[in-house]
C-alpha cells in the first residue's frame, strides 16, 4: 500500500486539519501528509481493511483492521476513525482509537509476555 499523495490529501482534507493517534497529534495538512508517509516507509507491507461506516451531521466513524509489516513482524492494530467535516465537506479533524501498546507488544518475544501479564493485573 502506498500513502495517500499530497493531491489526494488536500482533494479531501482541510488545510489546518488536527489529526490525533494513541502515538502522535499533528495539526496542518504538511504534517498530516508526513505522518502518513512516515508510518507507510517504515513498513514492509501495510494494508487498511474498512469496516462499519457510520455518518451523523458533520461526523463520521469508521471501524478498520491495519497490519502492518516492520522487519518481519506483522502487527494487527483493529480500531475506529472519528472524522469532523467542515463546511467545504473537508476533514478538519481525523482521531484514531485503537490499542497502540497490546497490539504492538504482544507479538515480541518476551516484551509481549509482560504485556499480558499487565493486562491481565490491570484489565481482566
Amino acid at each position: 500500500m502506498e500513502a495517500p499523495t499530497e493531491a489526494q490529501c488536500r482533494e479531501f482534507f482541510d488545510e489546518n486539519v488536527h489529526f490525533e493517534d494513541p502515538t502522535q497529534k499533528r495539526e496542518g495538512i504538511r504534517a498530516y501528509i508526513e505522518a502518513q508517509e512516515g508510518l507507510v516507509s517504515r513498513c514492509n507491507d501495510v494494508y487498511l481493511l474498512p469496516g462499519a461506516i457510520t455518518i451523523e451531521r458533520r461526523t463520521a466513524f469508521v471501524e478498520w483492521e491495519m497490519g502492518l509489516k516492520i522487519k518481519g513482524i506483522e502487527f494487527i492494530y483493529p480500531g475506529t476513525s472519528r472524522l469532523c467535516f467542515n463546511e467545504e465537506g473537508k476533514v478538519c479533524d481525523h482521531r484514531d482509537y485503537f490499542d497502540f501498546v497490546g497490539s504492538t507488544f504482544e507479538p515480541v518475544p518476551v516484551v509481549g509476555g509482560l504485556v499480558r501479564l499487565l493486562y491481565k493485573r490491570f484489565v481482566d
